[in-house]
């Protein structure tokens, strides 16, 4: 079954409650500094089982010491809906362990 889109109006005060994320071109977006490459590939490593365990997988990238995800649901034509904040939920929550910022 198809998830359902959000609002704008939904989305904006869900990114409240996410410093850092922002929403643009229909997904919602964050990208993590880290000290070291490796601890870049690590949170990717980290990011990948969460969306796995969640069965909802974003545009992760990584970069030298950057992890950026843009994140939207397929099943919602390419909308943001409340799976895509579940995501950003847990990846928030892991992220400090990697001494992500």
């Amino acid at each position: 079954m198809p998830s359902e889109p959000l609002s704008q109006k939904e989305i904006e005060d869900r990114l409240r409650e996410l410093p850092g994320w922002a929403f643009e071109d229909d997904r919602i977006l964050r990208t993590y500094r880290v000290a070291t490459h490796c601890a870049a590939s690590a949170l990717v490593a980290h990011i990948a089982v969460v969306q796995d365990e969640l069965n909802h997988h974003s545009d992760l990238t990584l970069g030298y010491d950057t992890v950026r995800l843009a994140v939207n649901s397929h099943d919602a034509d390419g909308r943001v809906t409340e799976k895509d904040f579940a995501l950003a939920e847990r990846v928030e929550a892991l992220a400090p362990a990697h001494g992500a910022s």
